[in-house]
């Protein structure tokens, strides 16, 4: 055994320690079904400040979005802006959501869709989409792992991958969404520092010569679509494939599925968990945007193309690479021992902060949608619940590593799969959140029809207009809703008059400051045009534009627009009170209670 992979295990070992540690302490301490499953709405400030950063970018991150930056060039390093889309999700919608769920005792997104449309069937589509989403994206998580384990320690890439995933499993099932919580902090450390780091060994190793050499290197590219977006549009049925598939409309769409990550129901559910709402505008502008970000438009993109330099070079092993490997054989040529132990374990916990939560929160969904409320009629004991969502957990945990280790889908892709799932879900949540009008059968039929569309533009035509599935999906979700409603269909006296109070209390609680008010007029205006020249249409401008400080044209356009974005961002948490809430409105939260759910 070599000294680098001494080391690999020795902050394995250590990582495992921590993991079953907080896996324990909730095997012991959570009693109660909603202990375990949101954590007794107590996740602290802190722990949900960085758990939920690393959740929301994962192994994909680490491993998977290097490796399509060395495949299809610096038009795909366009997806780093998922470190704003992500979490303008979030701002849009998660702190309307932790006020509904506290006033009304929503434990599962479930609950909260079918109350106020009044629809069981509602409730039934969310729990597929959570089950589909948490197995798709755990697929992408733990295959990541086997891939890294088999380059990095010449462990089997199956045996890596499943005892990989046994780490996760056992902290998950016994310690329910608080010990993935309290791991998720050590993730985001290992997480954000992993890449920094292996960023910084590529571009320092004497291949390059520091960043002169490498801008240089970069920059004589022979081919020089890799530093190029190749057109705005693909027309036809079916998308382009390899770099000529990143057309502007493409990007645009992709950060659309990468939007459905927080609308996905695991982290709705992740919302009703947190003790105060107080970290979600810190979460959102600073550690996802500014601190993500920054790793993300320098160091994943020094991995990448350094790894497209290598490979035209015809260096070694990477005249051989693919995707999947980018990363791994990076981290293998690069970094010292002790270096390679601690990226290895940035990995890692990358891959876990990830699989962890979804496995969770879909084993909880599980049991309360499925279980407790239909199977048990609603009376069934907390350590009867507690025992069944863990076996659902374990049941997900399994089918995520076969649908892994059959499929061949491109890593990112599949993932991207399943956020095109979770985008659909925003059919839903502008009706709950910010009152869009469609009847509950518009609603039920438009997610249907959404989840249908992504399949179709996903598998059948792929990408029409070289416009992604999630992009089609929810188009197509919300056609169908307001044409249900066009139809002439109306909800019933009962739905109306509920929704009717839920839109009441939540306007009123959340009703910004006259200056907030004035900061969302001009954030109407603001978010679309950052939106069409920074991921849409008009990004095929960064093509000709001004090369700074050594970065290609593209690159610097990313870069500027990246700034750009974290002042965006900054204005709509805080300035236009998008995330922020006063004292009073947690008070009025939890005074001016409506417990609409039971759950014993």
């Amino acid at each position: 055994m070599g000294t680098s992979t001494v080391w690999v295990y020795i902050f394995l070992g250590l990582y495992i320690i921590y993991c079953f540690y907080w896996g324990l302490k909730g095997y012991f301490t959570e009693k109660t079904s909603s202990g375990y499953s949101i954590a007794g709405r107590s996740i602290p400030f802190a722990a949900f400040l960085m758990a939920a950063t690393a959740a929301s970018f994962s192994g994909w991150t680490f491993i998977g979005h290097p490796g399509l930056i060395w495949r299809d060039g610096l038009a795909y390093a366009f997806a780093s802006f998922y470190v704003l889309t992500i979490p303008i999700t979030g701002t849009f919608f998660s702190k309307r959501t932790w006020l509904l769920g506290k006033r009304y005792g929503f434990i599962t997104p479930g609950d909260m869709y079918a109350y106020y449309y009044n629809n069981e069937v509602i409730r039934w589509l969310v729990v597929v989409t959570a089950v589909l989403y948490s197995i798709f994206y755990s697929a992408v998580q733990l295959m990541a792992a086997g891939a890294l384990f088999n380059v990095i320690a010449g462990v089997p890439f199956t045996f890596g991958a499943l005892f990989l995933a046994f780490i996760v499993w056992f902290y998950v099932c016994t310690g329910g969404l608080k010990a993935s919580t309290w791991v998720g902090v050590i993730q985001f450390i290992l997480l954000v520092g992993g890449i920094i780091i292996l960023g910084f060994f590529v571009i320092q190793s004497k291949q390059f010569g520091g960043w002169s050499g490498f801008s240089e290197a970069v920059a004589n590219l022979q081919d020089k679509q890799l530093l190029r977006v190749p057109r705005v549009i693909n027309f036809g049925l079916g998308g382009a494939e390899g770099e000529s598939a990143w057309t502007a409309v493409m990007i645009l769409t992709y950060m659309f599925a990468l939007m459905g990550i927080q609308s996905s129901p695991a982290f709705t559910m992740w919302t009703f968990g947190i003790k105060s709402p107080k970290p979600l505008a810190w979460q959102q502008a600073f550690m996802s945007t500014f601190v993500v970000g920054f790793a993300l438009f320098f160091f994943t993109a020094f991995q990448g193309m350094g790894a497209k330099i290598l490979e035209i070079q015809g260096i070694g092993e990477f005249a051989t690479l693919n995707n999947r490997t980018v990363v791994p054989l990076l981290m293998q040529r690069f970094l010292p021992p002790v270096m390679l132990g601690l990226v290895f374990m940035g990995a890692i916990a990358a891959i876990h902060s990830t699989a962890a939560p979804y496995i969770g929160t879909g084993g909880s969904i599980l049991l309360r949608d499925v279980y407790w409320r239909y199977i048990k009629k609603q009376n069934v004991s907390d350590a009867e619940q507690i025992w069944v969502n863990r076996l659902l957990a374990t049941l997900l945990t399994i089918l995520a590593l076969v649908i892994g280790l059959t499929s061949t889908a491109a890593l990112v892709i599949l993932g991207a799969l399943a956020t095109a799932f979770g985008f659909v879900m925003y059919v839903l949540l502008v009706g709950v959140i910010w009152g869009f009008k469609f009847p509950s059968k518009g609603a039920m039929l438009g997610v249907l029809a959404g989840m249908i569309a992504v399949f179709l533009t996903y598998k059948i035509w792929p990408n029409p207009l070289s416009m992604h599935c999630a992009f089609w999906g929810t188009f197509t979700g919300l056609a169908v809703a307001y044409l249900v409603k066009a139809a002439g269909v109306q909800d019933d006296q009962e739905t109306t008059e509920r929704q009717a109070e839920m839109r009441k209390w939540l306007d009123d609680v959340d009703e910004p400051t006259e200056n907030g008010k004035k900061w969302r007029k001009i954030m109407k205006v603001v978010v679309p045009v950052w939106y069409f020249f920074a991921i849409g249409p008009a990004c095929y401008l960064g093509n000709s534009a001004p090369s700074v400080f050594g970065f290609s044209p593209l690159w610097s356009y990313q870069i500027f627009w990246w700034i750009l974005g974290i002042i965006m961002m900054w204005a709509l948490c805080f300035k236009a009170e998008m995330s922020t809430t006063s004292e009073t409105q947690i008070q009025r939260a939890d005074t001016e209670q409506n417990i609409v759910v039971k759950e014993v």
